[in-house]
């Protein structure tokens, strides 16, 4: 069962609204699809969305890189000496972690469809149905809070709230407006995306713990690099902290466990640069005692159930962050994972369960 040849091909879908972070504002999803074909012809599927602003990568930068870097490394490896695989894939280049994570989920799915296992069961198979959470973008106080009811109003018992883009007040504002508008029992967690200084932070959420604003967590409050920003927001609040930006590798998550920088760390696909290295993190975040979230870029379905794969197989992955396929305004594939309202539900089917992926971009072949 060896790699025989891989195909890349754009994708770009519309987003039903403009997503807006402190970091960017999103309008269209474009991504690199990956088709992995086997000797055997056992075909895998594989997802890299451009982030420039998080993992600096591009759309040529990612077909680059799997076209000319990843695909020549990679031709001819068996898939059942699949640690060779992983371990060519992660020393072939530096960096480029989106890239590498397409590849990367194509590969698990071509090797757990041979176990004749759906992913989350070949990881570990801890739950077999996941609850997301709904983003609410950075925009004004009551246009934020009309986007929350109408969330709660499809079924969304949790909110993931954008802020940090302004002034700290103006974030109050926000969530003020917000949990007037969805009452007590929706939970509200917060993204700064880096929006905030450390001692800003720290006023920020006590304010808001003073209000009673009832926040879950705030995720990455400080720059990705400012490793002693962020455990001086975790050790100067009440409210759990979550690293994102600032944990791409085992490596990082390994400085924020032992340093106890953050009380929770938020793992993505295209951070890891995969689920090989996303698992070791949570393995690792395990051994501390440490709770993960699997979050996610603006991705189609398809990066979206290989993350939710992962999500489903470790029992210390208990936060899910999968909306981003419903704000999309069509879907990109067939098959995968289900939506019910915040419900998702995987397919019987072996592998990601992808049944048809729409690659009527032009797509180039690598033998």
């Amino acid at each position: 069962m060896n790699i025989q040849s891989i195909e890349t091909a754009n994708v770009a879908v519309p987003l039903k609204k403009p997503f807006k972070t402190a970091l960017r504002t999103v309008t269209v999803a474009e991504s690199v699809y990956v088709k992995v074909i086997c000797s055997d012809g056992t075909t895998g599927w594989g997802e890299a969305p451009p982030t420039h602003v998080i993992t600096g990568d591009s759309l040529a930068g990612i077909k680059y890189a799997v076209e000319e870097v990843i695909a020549p490394a990679l031709i001819g490896k068996s898939l059942l000496a699949i640690e060779d695989v992983f371990q060519t894939l992660d020393q072939c280049m530096v960096g480029n972690t989106s890239a590498k994570a397409a590849i990367d989920m194509a590969v698990y799915d071509c090797f757990s469809q041979h176990c004749g296992l759906p992913l989350y069961q070949l990881l570990g198979g801890y739950r077999n149905q996941l609850e997301t959470d709904y983003t609410v973008s950075v925009n004004t106080p009551e246009e934020m809070a009309e986007d929350a009811v109408q969330y709660v109003e499809q079924g969304f018992s949790c909110l993931k709230v954008k802020v940090g883009k302004d002034d700290i007040e103006t974030d109050i504002r926000r969530i003020q407006s917000i949990r007037s508008h969805v009452g007590d029992r929706i939970l509200i967690r917060l993204d700064a995306n880096q929006g905030w200084g450390a001692k800003e932070a720290v006023k920020a959420i006590r304010k808001m713990e003073d209000g009673g604003l009832d926040i879950e967590l705030v995720e990455q409050p400080v720059k990705a690099g400012d490793t002693a920003g962020l455990k001086f927001v975790t050790d100067h609040v009440e409210t759990p902290i979550m690293a994102d930006e600032s944990v791409f590798s085992p490596e990082d998550a390994r400085k924020v466990l032992e340093t106890r920088s953050a009380d929770l760390i938020n793992i993505k696909l295209m951070k890891a640069g995969g689920i090989h290295n996303g698992l070791k993190i949570a393995k690792l975040a395990a051994s501390f005692g440490m709770e993960c979230m699997i979050g996610s870029m603006i991705e189609t379905k398809l990066g979206i159930t290989a993350a939710a794969h992962l999500a489903a197989s470790q029992p210390n992955i208990t936060r899910f962050d999968f909306d981003a396929p419903l704000m999309l305004a069509q879907d990109a594939i067939t098959g995968g994972i289900d939506y019910d309202g915040e419900i998702i539900r995987f397919p019987a089917e072996t592998g990601l369960g992808i049944q048809l992926v729409n690659m009527t971009a032009e797509s180039e072949e690598v033998q």
